[in-house]
């Protein structure tokens, strides 16, 4: 059997965590099977649905690189296709027109609940001839009477329905437009679909939609559905707890590769290991390994794991990556050298590429200025000395690599009579603002040597003025 998976999407918001965990699984299974993955946007709710959402979800999907075989389907492009079902569905008795008013049915609601039964339809145009009443009718599906329904799920096991509970739905509206159960029945025959991976919120919502499907003749897909993601205080995921769109993430500087890996074991069990290439993933993945509790969002956890990729991802790729941010806040990357010897030395220092951008001002041209704190600290009078020594020795210098900048910083410490960090820690100050860079060597090399000598100058001067108003 060829495996064929969708994400279907409604295009009424952002590619939130939970609907992106839902791509990724369905994606990563499909991959694995060597079968095709289906991107479906299930827009028919047409008060709700905008062309802006539809576009959020599609750079949301581009930016994980979740690529789909086939799609983006648009169940609005395929009314005449609904219709067609529904006639034959109605054909084969198999589903009536109701013509049931909004007061009838609204007065049916407030007796069953007066009654402490459970709302349902009670059938009324079933098979009554003379329910005609010359409006508008809906079509309801006819639902077995009787019986039950058993859902074989992966994840859950064996979920039993009762048909009694379940009420004649309606599947097209009055104004002949069809309804979510009829669309995504059709569409799942349709498009082949074997596998349905989803959240469990939808688990009451399958032997409805397997009646629809048998009453047409076709065969149950695999469902599996998802248990939700919670926050990390064990209630419904939500902003607070960091239910946003996934390019939020991406703006705050998560890597997709690490969002993917942390979704991905958000829920699935392999093992203890926690840091996946997608290749590796995608070999590993399966629904078997889906957790049957709630998974807690942890946006520390997240962090960690978008360092350790910062850390390891080769260094082309990171650069590429990390180049937005430094453009973003301004920063000319066009020397691509010195950018990419920033992102390398620069890469065990942040959690977020955001982050790296921010700490790596100092090594693109003049200095913003000072860290009151540090400079208040650290360019003290006891620190003129050792810096205007170093100064002489670094503009005398031709050789600016790291060795030759570490003997220049020992010898000059040492020439004081001076621990190695009293004298490179009012340097590290001078040179880039701020107290934490790179190792000195490093910092010096980046910052370069014209820039070092003015800053240094700067710095001098600012001790002297210190030392003058004291």
């Amino acid at each position: 059997m060829s495996i064929v998976t969708r994400f279907p999407p409604s295009p009424t918001g952002y590619l939130h965590i939970g609907s992106a965990r839902t791509a990724l699984y369905n994606w990563l299974y499909a991959r694995r099977h060597g079968g095709t993955f289906v991107l479906r946007v299930e827009d028919t709710d047409r008060e709700r649905s905008t062309q802006e959402a539809v576009d959020v979800i599609l750079e949301g999907m581009a930016w994980l690189g979740l690529d789909y075989d086939e799609g983006p389907y648009f169940q609005t492009q395929r009314f005449d296709r609904y219709k067609e079902v529904v006639d034959e569905l109605v054909a084969a008795g198999k589903a009536y027109p109701c013509y049931c008013s909004r007061e009838r049915l609204e007065a049916l609601r407030e007796q069953q609940m007066s009654a402490k039964e459970k709302p349902r339809y009670d059938g009324h145009c079933r098979d009554n001839p003379d329910a005609d009443n010359g409006s508008a009718p809906v079509i309801r599906f006819r639902t077995p009477p009787d019986g039950a329904m058993v859902i074989e799920d992966h994840v859950r096991g064996a979920v039993t329905f009762d048909n009694r509970e379940l009420d004649d739905l309606i599947i097209a509206r009055s104004d002949g437009t069809p309804t979510y159960h009829l669309t995504v029945v059709v569409d799942d025959i349709d498009m082949g679909v074997t596998h349905v991976i989803r959240g469990d919120d939808h688990l009451n919502n399958t032997p409805r939609q397997v009646h629809i499907l048998e009453a047409l003749g076709a065969t149950r897909p695999v469902y599996a559905h998802i248990p939700m993601i919670n926050g990390s205080d064990g209630k419904k995921l939500s902003k607070r707890h960091g239910a946003v769109s996934v390019l939020q993430y991406r703006d705050e500087g998560i890597l997709p590769q690490a969002l993917l890996n942390y979704l991905a074991r958000l829920g699935w069990s392999h093992g203890d290991q926690e840091i996946f290439s997608l290749d590796e993933l995608t070999a590993a993945f399966d629904i078997d390994g889906i957790n049957k509790s709630a998974a807690a969002f942890d946006g520390d956890k997240l962090a960690w794991v978008n360092q350790q990729y910062i850390q390891t991802l080769p260094l082309d790729e990171l650069v590429r990556h990390a180049e937005p941010y430094f453009t973003a806040i301004g920063i000319d990357t066009s020397d691509r050298a010195q950018l990419d010897a920033v992102v390398d030395a620069q890469r065990t220092r942040a959690k977020t590429l955001v982050e790296m951008a921010e700490k790596s001002r100092a090594f693109f041209g003049a200095l913003d200025g000072l860290d009151e704190d540090a400079a208040h600290k650290h360019l003290r009078g006891t620190a003129f000395a050792p810096l205007k020594t170093l100064r002489e020795r670094l503009q005398a210098l031709d050789d600016w690599s790291l060795a030759a900048l570490t003997a220049t910083v020992e010898s000059v410490a040492e020439s004081h009579e001076m621990k190695l960090g009293k004298v490179a820690q009012p340097l590290r100050v001078a040179v880039t603002g701020s107290s934490a860079s790179p190792s000195i060597d490093v910092t010096l090399q980046l910052v370069g040597k014209t820039r070092c000598l003015e800053r240094l100058d700067s710095a001098l001067e600012y001790i002297s003025k210190r030392l003058d108003a004291a």
